[in-house]
This record gives C-alpha cells, sequence and structure tokens, in this order.
C-alpha cells in the first residue's frame, strides 16, 4: 500500500497526458485538450480511470454562467460518473486499486482533499473535489462510492446525480406520502426519476409538465398518471386544476430553474403542500410570491441534492436495481464519445433526450 500510495500518476496510468474536456469560456464550446498529470496523489486523493460521464443540467449553469462570473477558468465540468480506481493517495480507506466506483458530487464517505490542479501548455487548469468529463480524474475520496464489479458501468453514474437526487427530493424533502398528488414540472433526466420515485411511495395522480410530448409520453412509462404540454397548452396550470381539484396538488417539484415556472409551482401548490425546487435560478432572476401561506402550513424549500447521502443510498438503490423495481437503462437515451460532448450538450440543449452518457473508451 505504501508503494501505491507513493507512486507517480505517470506508473499508475503508464502516461502522463490525459484527455479531457475544458471550459475555457462562458457560453463558448468546451474544448478537447491534453492535460498534464500532476506528479503525486495528495492526502485523502484517489486516481479513477472514468468510463462513463453522464450530464446534468449544473454543467449548463457552469458553462452559461447562471451564477455569474467564473473566476476559476479554465476549469474542468461533469459531477457523475463512473470508474475504476488506479491508485489511492496518503489516509484513503474506503476505497483501494481496482475498486469500481460510482463518481458522485454530494459528500459520502471518507476524506475531503484538496482540489487537484492540472496544467495544459504551461497554464493551470482547476479542477474540483470531483470532474466527470476528462478520462482520468484526481477525485476527492468523499466523491466515491464503491459498487459491485459487475455492476453494469454504464448506467452507474446514474447514481451520481440524478437518481440519488430524486429520490432524496422525494423521500428527504418533500416527505410524499401514500395517495398525495405530485406535479414535476420539467421531464427530463433527474424529471424521469422524479417520477419514478413518486410511483415507488404509491402517490397519486403523478403529472409530468414539459414542453416536448416524447419526454411526458416516456415519463408514462416511469410512473406519470398524466402528462401536458406547456408549450402547446396555453392554461396548462387550469389542466393541472382539472386533475387535482381547486385548491392544488400536495407536492409540486420544479426542475428547471425559471423564475416564472417557479411562481407558477408556488401557485399550483396546495395550502398544505410543498414546493420543492431542483432547478437553480440564474443570478438576479428572482421570483416574487405571496409569502402568507408560508406562515401556515405551505413549504417553499430548495433542495441540495435531495439531501442525498450517496455511501448509504447508493447501495439500496443497487439493490432496488437487481430486484427489478427501479428502471434505470431506460433513462439513458443517448450515447456520445468523449470528443462529441459538444454535439451531445446540444442534443440536450434541443430537448431531444433524456440522460445522455459520454463514454470515454
Amino acid at each position: 500500500m505504501r508503494q501505491e500510495q507513493t507512486a507517480t500518476l505517470n506508473n499508475l496510468t503508464g502516461k502522463k497526458t490525459f484527455k479531457a474536456a475544458v471550459l475555457v469560456e462562458l457560453n463558448k464550446p468546451l474544448v478537447l485538450a491534453e492535460l498534464e498529470m500532476p506528479e503525486t496523489l495528495g492526502f485523502g486523493q484517489v486516481l479513477v480511470k472514468v468510463a462513463y460521464s453522464g450530464i446534468c443540467g449544473a454543467q449548463f449553469n457552469e458553462i452559461e454562467g447562471a451564477k455569474g462570473p467564473d473566476k476559476f477558468l479554465p476549469h474542468l465540468l461533469g459531477h457523475e460518473g463512473s470508474g475504476i480506481v488506479l491508485g489511492v493517495g496518503p489516509g484513503v480507506k474506503t476505497v483501494k486499486k481496482g475498486d469500481h466506483v460510482v463518481m458522485h458530487w454530494r459528500q459520502g464517505n471518507g476524506l475531503q482533499s484538496e482540489t487537484p490542479a492540472y496544467r495544459w501548455d504551461g497554464r493551470k487548469v482547476n479542477a474540483g473535489w470531483v470532474t466527470t468529463f476528462n478520462d482520468h480524474a484526481v477525485v476527492s475520496e468523499n466523491r466515491l462510492t464503491a459498487i459491485p464489479a459487475d455492476f453494469d458501468m454504464k448506467i452507474a453514474p446514474l447514481f451520481g446525480c440524478s437518481v440519488t437526487t430524486a429520490m432524496g427530493v422525494v423521500n428527504n424533502d418533500a416527505h410524499v406520502k401514500i395517495g398525495q398528488s405530485v406535479v414535476v414540472i420539467g421531464v427530463g433526466g433527474v424529471g424521469f426519476n422524479l417520477v419514478q420515485a413518486a410511483e415507488m411511495v404509491s402517490a397519486n395522480p403523478i403529472i409530468g409538465i414539459d414542453l416536448f410530448d416524447a419526454k411526458l409520453e416516456a415519463a408514462k412509462k416511469f410512473g406519470a398518471t398524466h402528462g401536458i404540454n406547456s408549450k402547446n397548452s396555453a392554461s396548462w396550470t387550469e389542466e393541472v386544476y382539472r386533475i387535482v381539484g381547486d385548491k392544488g396538488a400536495d407536492v409540486v417539484i420544479d426542475t428547471t430553474g425559471n423564475a416564472r415556472i417557479i411562481e407558477a409551482a408556488y401557485n399550483l401548490t396546495h395550502p398544505d403542500g410543498k414546493t420543492i425546487l431542483v432547478g437553480v435560478p440564474r443570478k438576479g432572476d428572482n421570483i416574487s410570491i405571496y409569502s402568507l401561506p408560508l406562515h401556515f402550513k405551505k413549504i417553499l424549500k430548495g433542495s441540495h441534492g435531495g439531501s442525498s447521502e450517496p455511501h448509504i443510498e447508493i447501495p439500496r438503490y443497487i439493490r432496488l436495481y437487481k430486484a427489478g423495481k427501479l428502471k434505470l437503462k431506460d433513462l439513458i437515451t443517448h450515447e456520445f464519445r468523449l470528443d462529441e460532448i459538444n454535439e451531445a450538450l446540444e442534443a440536450i440543449r434541443r430537448g431531444e433526450t433524456g440522460r445522455v452518457m459520454i463514454a470515454m473508451e
């Protein structure tokens, strides 16, 4: 173990560089580049050979500067992936060389390391505690959870964000009860799982709202009882009321981050219900609501990854999947190579996809 911890990353990978998609400038295509590995792993760091990466809405927020100016450019992206551990740094105990792992952005077990810094043509490239738009990554131990070696690496990234976030929103944030009505606004990668989680706890009805009929039809495969196209319906909120009743739905979950949609979601929520915000609004895109109901039983809450605990929940969801109680393969609609990352991003922007996977090989 001591030799493994002190080995250079060049020895662990057999090469000095790795491929990555780099965010160099906001609102511009990612740049494919060969970056230089650090020489060694620091305390709590783990070297992972990435197999697959998912793409989440959070990456679009970063690319588009939704939170304002980005002082860390250039930097790497991606926070849900799967891979194989090539080596571990000092202090790492929860994973070892050869382990198959899920890469996730929520903190799990283990140490939190310093973030890595890579080099590209003589300049520094920043990275967070986990990045997945790269075929190798130095990751903080607490952003990794070991999984069985025979588990499908293509679907494993779903546990890095979309599944754990959605299940956590339904279980931890909304505390959905049997028979409660649930509205999911935006049925994409996370939205499908929100629908699926609501169905698993016997919510009824479960209403999906989206701009694309194909997504609404797909949502029904995961348990949606109704689908409403908000682009084709001038009174989509009235359609919701007709289904759930005049007082609104028990739980309304927004994944869009659009301020006007958030306001509509809040108004659609029952006076004793919950509005849960998964999507993140752009900086300065404020909402306006009538807040008096919040002094009684109505709840408006922003979710942080469904308050999920990856090291506890991922093993549970693997058991559910193996028991045939959790749909995963149907969530993935498209696969691209790393050098096609910008095409993948455009396909998602056009609303053509469910969850997209980036294959590193």
